[in-house]
């Protein structure tokens, strides 16, 4: 599928729809792709937006993380005390 300019689609219009017409089909279609363009650029995230996301995970993920180091830590004292106190009783 290959692409084709706006002279072509125009010349190839033309010789359907007459000139006026076809000058302002392509108009149109012009205007249309240029609206789409302008939404879709909206709408792309941009290199800042990417490393705010980034930060905020990063940040996420160390508190996650050292969340759960230290609730192994206190899993892990929890059971050495109770070892000691068994390893007493004996």
């Amino acid at each position: 599928m290959s692409a084709i300019s706006e002279i072509q689609l125009f010349q190839l219009l033309k010789e359907k729809l007459g000139e006026k017409e076809a000058e302002t089909l392509v108009a149109f279609v012009d205007n249309r792709i240029k609206e789409k363009d302008e939404v879709n650029l909206k709408s792309l995230a941009t290199k800042e937006d990417l490393v705010k996301e980034i930060s905020g995970l990063e940040t996420k993920l160390l508190r996650t993380i050292y969340l759960v180091n230290i609730v192994q830590l206190l899993a892990i004292v929890g059971s050495v005390i109770t070892i000691i106190r068994i390893m007493i009783k004996m």
